[in-house]
């Protein structure tokens, strides 16, 4: 097989692509990163395991640059600009600080174990950068507003592109092609070609969006054009690759707006280009020296409590000067510990061009799996801490989304088959109305695709047959809403793009909400192409309900919420449940179960505090004058998902939330319980997932 390969660059090329699309799926129910699974895929494949590839072969080598320049492209094309000028004064000195400590205690590392100059050097830089994978988990915690997450954030683009200036010295100076004097020549070329880098971008972007209002796919091949570009003249330019790749993120995320094109461009990276780096590192792995550098390597240990503690010593410092309390300076930690993006692609370039050994390249390894778990666990301690504090502050009537003050709702409907989707279009008409006689809007919608049309016999009756199709189930979505008294207006979209279709259609008409009907998708089309309503999740501007609907909306009476923090995101998971038993008549059995579910060893007195606040949402009068009788229960129990599968067995539907999101591109997806519980639930469900942007 090694010999097959050897020869044949297509064959290669298939192998990876075909690792790449079915490795991750199989790695997830074991609840481990996506890049966990390529890199042990590429052990698998590669000197140390079948020897079927080496990294040195040419087909693997472009590939995985083409991963690794991609990986700093989506880095900076993924760090929020609007946040990071709001508050960048903050950040540059927080960015400054979590990089100068940490590289100089990895250049002192470095000299210790007897590394030359350059090398020590890199290795400081290596520590510097940092990989923001918490955000999630913030995200779950509705804190994206926070300064100290602004800050964390915002230090990601000086940590990264002083890391990334490091490295391109460190290169040139370890080929022996500079002087002090080429030292500082260097510098000022970087800086002009950054400038040109950002300025040109920007400039043709503009002109470019302006001009392709209809034409998504030129604007796709130009994001890449000046990805590959940047790419290309950062080498010209003297430096290396990967920087050119950052700047170009950076200069076309001031220009690209949110949408297609924008997620076209991460997807096609997070599900190509960036595993085929991954796998490459595992090619690149020995698995007995790896093994040994986790358990007995001093080097490694050492390394990583330097970055450890130079991190936590930085964000303490910030913290100090910004007069951040507890929370908030673990936060800064949390968010500046995991070591993934820059980190690696730095370690690979150091790597191949002969400044890192294999003991550092194996410590980083292991430097990133330590950090890369333990900074997610840090940043929900973090966030925990901080909603234990915004819960004394959070409004009723100043914070959610869906029901501020009960106001009436425009509900996007998407429906594909018209009895199938009656439940939900009267599931709709019982969110839809607000106070004092406010009527809402139910949006039917049907998207027609021409595309998928096209791809039965005779392209053009086909086309008209299946908007004829849509028509007809909107007429009778029609008629079902006017028989059950539903103000309603029915939407007929052509497009190619169904998902987008459906999150540009709500954007132009102003929806609050969109309502889907999921159902269970055969599980290895799941796996492998992922499905509709995730696209549409990712796309949305709004608020996406995900409905799974056993028995008439009508006939809902106790509905349990289980909340896990006291956010904005749980108060929108009450106020929905509040607005579908907002008109049921009294004394039908209408309840609403608030349910917390806390570790064991959680002191008396914090469950004590967290009831008062639930409660305190319970206590405030209904908006609409109809209190509906709400119960607080704190459950101690280890598994989550099963406490609320037993919970739900005295109830009629399950109101849950979602959270969906890569960090840079990386493919290490959120933790999602949402996603698992709709399998073992057996009443209806509804589950909220926010707009990603």
């Amino acid at each position: 097989m090694g010999s097959f390969l050897a020869g044949n660059p297509l064959a290669i090329f298939a192998l990876l692509l075909m690792l790449s699309v079915v490795v991750p799926p199989l790695v997830r129910p074991l609840r481990l990163p996506d890049l966990v699974g390529l890199l042990v895929a590429g052990v698998a494949i590669g000197p140390h395991g079948l020897a079927w590839l080496a990294s040195s072969n040419e087909t693997v080598r472009l590939l995985s640059d083409v991963g690794v320049i991609y990986l700093l492209f989506i880095a900076g094309l993924e760090i929020d600009l609007g946040e990071f000028q709001r508050i960048r004064s903050r950040s540059f000195r927080f960015g400054l600080l979590t990089f100068t400590l940490p590289m100089l205690a990895g250049t002192a590392l470095g000299f210790a174990y007897g590394y030359p100059v350059v090398s020590a050097v890199l290795i400081g830089s290596i520590l510097a950068s940092h990989t923001p994978l918490g955000y999630p988990i913030v995200r779950s915690f509705g804190a994206m507003r926070e300064e100290c997450v602004t800050v964390a954030i915002g230090g990601t683009i000086f940590t990264d592109i002083a890391a990334l200036v490091v490295l391109a010295l460190c290169v040139s100076l370890g080929k022996g092609q500079l002087s002090g004097v080429g030292v500082v020549a260097l510098l000022l070329k970087v800086a002009v070609y950054a400038a040109a880098v950002m300025l040109l971008i920007r400039r043709l972007g503009q002109g470019l969006i302006r001009r392709s209002v209809d034409g998504d796919s030129r604007l796709f091949v130009a994001v890449l054009l000046a990805l590959f570009l940047a790419a290309v003249g950062a080498e010209v330019a003297g430096v290396e690759k990967i920087v050119g790749a950052f700047l170009a993120g950076l200069a076309v995320n001031g220009v690209l707006p949110e949408g297609r094109v924008k997620e076209q461009v991460v997807v096609v990276g997070a599900s190509l280009f960036i595993p085929l780096f991954f796998i490459d590192l595992g090619l690149l792995l020995d698995v007995p020296v790896f093994l040994s550098t986790m358990t007995g390597s001093v080097f490694a240990i050492a390394l990583i409590l330097t970055l450890i503690t130079s991190k936590g010593l930085a964000s303490w410092w910030s913290g100090l000067l910004y007069r951040y309390d507890g929370p908030e300076m673990l936060t800064l930690w949390s968010l500046s510990l995991p070591q993934v993006a820059a980190t690696l692609a730095a370690t690979y370039v150091g790597f191949r061009q002969g400044l890192l050994d294999e003991r550092m390249l194996n410590s980083v390894l292991a430097l990133m799996v330590v950090t890369a778990t333990l900074g997610p666990i840090l940043t929900s301690v973090a966030m925990t801490r901080m909603a234990s504090r915004r819960a004394r502050d959070l409004s009723l009537q100043e914070s959610g989304q869906l029901a501020l003050v009960r106001r009436a709702l425009r509900v996007l409907v998407p429906i594909s088959e018209a009895r199938s989707e009656e439940p939900l279009l009267a599931l709709a008409g019982r969110l839809i109305d607000g106070d004092a006689g406010r009527q809402g809007t139910v949006l039917p919608l049907s998207v027609v695709s021409p595309r998928q049309a096209e791809a039965g016999r005779g392209a053009q009756p086909v086309v008209h047959r299946a908007l004829a199709e849509g028509r007809q189930l909107l007429e009778r979505a029609d008629a079902f809403t006017a028989a059950a008294g539903v103000p309603s207006r029915s939407l007929l979209r052509v497009d190619n793009d169904i998902p987008g279709g459906i999150a540009r259609t709500a954007l132009e008409q102003g929806a609050d909400l969109v309502l889907l009907g999921v159902a269970a998708a055969p599980r290895l089309g799941r796996w492998l192409f992922g499905d509709l309503v995730a696209a549409i999740c990712r796309q949305a501007h709004c608020p996406v309900v995900m409905a799974r609907l056993r028995d008439d909306p009508a006939s809902f009476r106790r509905l349990l919420v289980p909340v896990k923090d006291l956010s904005s995101g749980a108060l929108e998971q009450y106020q929905l449940a509040e607005r579908l038993l907002s008109a049921c008549p009294p004394g039908e059995g209408a309840a609403i179960t608030l349910l917390h579910i806390h570790e064991p060893w959680l002191p008396q007195a914090e469950r004590e505090q967290l009831a008062r606040q639930l409660q305190g949402w319970v206590a405030s009068p209904s908006r609409s004058g109809k209190g509906v009788p709400v119960t607080v229960e704190l459950l101690a129990h280890q598994n989550v998902a099963e406490a609320i599968e037993r919970g739900s067995e005295s109830h009629d539907l399950v109101i849950l939330r979602s959270l969906r999101r890569l960090v840079e591109g990386v493919p290490i997806p959120a933790s999602d319980q949402a996603t698992s519980l709709l399998r073992r639930l057996h009443c209806s469900a509804l589950v909220i997932s926010d707009p990603l942007h």
